[in-house]
């Protein structure tokens, strides 16, 4: 059976199955296997990772100082943890006589079960690189944990200046830590192996959400830092755009609380968000973008028109326009101050000329035509007559329309009601 167990056999029990069955896991990759790398940790806690640290020692030797590590093999061969109880002195080639090389210093399991090498040890040592005029590192063997890249210049020797040790010593150590601890970061950074996952990134927390490290007060809904966060990890998300507050809203960064920029977003996320809409501060009602301050409206017509007709009429004849309508948005406070009028005549002081408004939201009339709030005039010469009302309980954020009517009131179809310079206002109230 392929399943590893330990301590339930009463013989049998291989080095196989203590290595895959530890519970004292470390920084997984998968389900079965860990990372390989070096538990953190220095004497002072000055330190994030000082295990198997490494100096010059003299011309050609350096010291790596003790520490502990784990070195995962394949899958099946489960991870061989490896303890240094004391430092210890590794030794240099000399220098090639015409290039520069690269050499390892690693810490190498030895496992005759897998590379007949006839030993079962752990070892510190040097794989030596192939000189070259631009050297490479050599590859890591299997089971094999690399500590530092050393570069062994062309002809140095322990009588002949030696390895210079300030530039020579490249670190490549990286820290695991037990699982569901926080990892700290040194040298690569590596996906995570699950979401909710931390590591330490040397300034900033962060949390592994399943495809990407997302800086800690983001993925805790609180607000990103200026420069930490290009796409967000989930709608509702906030960061700092470097003096705007920004919102994800699934699809891209939106201000919050500040204007957006002309031409910068097409739909808003949230009522109440605002945008240049170049020159016109425009406000997101959750459907449609709409004027921030509306109004005020207005509109006029200064062509003459006449009518005999004795029942209201939206056109006047002799106009090249008609009819004469205006739209207007409902403010916040959902009222209006209506202003309209005309210079009119009605033919003769007996007769009467009518103007009053209707109120419409689509098909719909909200304020159908009375003669009580109408305009009127009764004089066979032009006059200027005018009138405002107030409109209350409209719908906040909708769109009305107002259109000009026209009558004559009187008991002979012969007479005409004349109207010039025509207009409509409206002021929105606060």
């Amino acid at each position: 059976m392929n399943l590893r167990s330990s301590w339930v056999a009463e013989t049998g029990q291989t080095r196989e199955d203590t290595r895959l069955t530890q519970t004292g896991v470390t920084t997984l990759t998968n389900p079965v296997q860990v990372r390989s790398g070096v538990l953190p940790g220095s004497y002072t806690g000055e330190y994030r990772l000082s295990g198997f640290w490494t100096k010059g020692e003299s011309a050609m030797t350096a010291l790596v100082s003790e520490g502990r590590a784990v070195i995962q093999g394949e899958i099946s061969q489960g991870v061989y943890p490896v303890t240094l109880p004391s430092s210890v002195v590794v030794t240099f080639d000399p220098g090639d006589a015409q290039y520069g090389r690269i050499d390892l210093i690693v810490v190498r399991i030895y496992d005759n079960l897998y590379d007949s090498s006839n030993r079962n040890e752990a070892k510190v040592e040097i794989i030596k690189g192939v000189p070259a005029q631009a050297p490479q590192a050599p590859a890591v063997p299997p089971r094999c944990l690399a500590l530092y890249a050393v570069t062994v210049p062309a002809t140095v020797s322990a009588g002949n200046g030696g390895i210079p040790w300030a530039t020579a010593l490249k670190d490549l150590r990286t820290p695991v830590v037990g699982l569901g601890g926080i990892l700290p970061v040194e040298g690569p950074v590596f996906p995570g192996a699950y979401p909710g996952q931390y590591q330490d990134s040397g300034g900033a927390l962060q949390r592994w959400d399943g495809s990407a490290w997302v800086p800690y007060p983001s993925a805790l809904g609180g607000i990103a830092p200026a420069g930490m966060v290009t796409t967000a990890s989930y709608a509702g998300q906030y960061r700092d755009a470097g003096g705007t507050l920004q919102r994800w809203d699934g699809n891209s960064w939106v201000p919050i609380g500040g204007i957006a920029p002309a031409g910068t977003i097409t739909n808003g996320s949230y009522p109440g968000q605002y945008r240049d809409a170049g020159g016109t501060l425009q406000r997101w009602n959750g459907t449609v973008w709409g004027s921030a301050v509306p109004g005020p409206y207005f509109v006029d017509n200064s062509d003459y028109g006449d009518t005999t007709s004795l029942t209201w009429t939206s056109t006047l004849a002799g106009r090249a326009t008609n009819p004469l309508a205006l739209n207007f948005v409902a403010p916040a406070s959902r009222s209006v101050v209506v202003s309209f009028g005309a210079r009119m005549k009605s033919h003769s002081a007996d007769h009467y000329a009518f103007m009053a408004l209707k109120l419409t939201q689509g098909a719909t009339v909200v304020g159908d035509l009375d003669d009580e709030y109408a305009t009127v005039a009764a004089s066979p010469h032009l006059i200027s007559v005018a009138t405002t009302r107030r409109l209350s309980n409209l719908t906040a954020g909708a769109t009305y329309t107002l259109t000009a009517f026209f009558k004559m009131v009187t008991n002979s179809t012969s007479l005409k009601g004349g109207y010039d310079n025509t207009f409509i206002k409206v002021d929105p109230l606060p």
